[in-house]
């Protein structure tokens, strides 16, 4: 499993022209799933994004959590991080789970998520939905997480 979070000072996700869901600073989190992936992977990212020190302290060092600025966070599934580009020019996804799979999956990561953080601070988007995102990236950081089964 595999998290790409950004971190934000607001983001949001649009499907068909209307707003879905918002959040203030806090991460924007894409979340690719493999065939591979189990719930121990979902809670273990969960609970790395959730712990994850990237926001900066009062000395300006990135030494905070999400939960320590009681931050927000929009979880939006991404397949195409499972994409592999090292032949040809089309990528090719058979890594990425089936969508019943990750669904199931993108789910517990959401339930795990909302353990960490509380439920009213974790948004998402559609699952398989064609999704507008937008986004103020803070810094800019972006930063990549795989859980325990993906290294």
């Amino acid at each position: 499993m595999r998290a790409l979070i950004q971190r934000v000072n607001k983001a949001s996700v649009t499907v068909d022209g209307k707003l879905h869901n918002q959040i203030g600073k806090g991460l924007l989190i894409f979340l690719g799933i493999a065939h591979s992936d189990s719930d121990a992977d979902a809670q273990y990212l969960a609970r790395r994004c959730a712990d994850l020190r990237i926001f900066e302290d009062d000395d300006g060092k990135m030494n905070l959590s999400v939960n320590d600025i009681s931050g927000e966070s929009l979880v939006i599934s991404q397949f195409t991080l499972y994409a592999d580009t090292r032949r040809g020019n089309r990528p090719s996804f058979t890594e990425a789970a089936p969508p019943v799979d990750a669904e199931r999956l993108y789910n517990s990561f959401i339930k795990y998520l909302r353990q960490s953080m509380g439920t009213e601070r974790v948004k998402e988007g559609i699952f398989r939905a064609m999704m507008d995102i937008r986004l103020v990236n803070n810094g800019p950081v972006t930063i990549m997480i795989e859980s325990k089964s993906s290294n």
